[in-house]
């Protein structure tokens, strides 16, 4: 069974670009647009029993930024879900911060696709 992760960035090219990397690497992939559209997809998911493995997020976001969106992940039925941030932001005060409000780990934009699967399977002990 295809492990399932969600991808939640404001830029519709960035959410593109990492949900092809990551189906061509096997996984499923449902995609949000910031923290608010993926609060809603995460209580979806719930309600329909899906699992999900993963949790990836950008940082600067509208509507709800992605600190914001740890947190409320980190009060909810998926609180045990590794998250991992992938955003431009390399500020050692942010990333404690997210680290602070439960991220996992931490990758700063840009990055190589490779880079990116090390880090999700270094999370999903894959």
């Amino acid at each position: 069974m295809e492990k399932h992760i969600l991808v939640v960035d404001d830029s519709p090219t960035i959410r593109s670009a990492v949900a092809f990397c990551l189906r061509n690497a096997g996984y499923e992939v449902t995609e949000a647009k910031d923290g608010k559209d993926a609060l809603k997809k995460l209580e979806s998911m719930k309600e329909r029993q899906q699992s999900l493995a993963l949790i990836l997020t950008d940082i600067n976001m509208p509507r709800m930024d992605g600190i914001t969106f740890i947190e409320n992940v980190k009060k909810s039925a998926f609180r045990f879900l590794p998250i991992l941030v992938f955003t431009t932001e390399s500020e050692k005060s942010m990333i404690e911060k997210g680290r602070a409000a439960g991220a996992s780990g931490w990758l700063v934009k840009p990055f190589q696709p490779e880079q990116l699967l090390w880090a999700i399977k270094k999370l999903l002990w894959t």
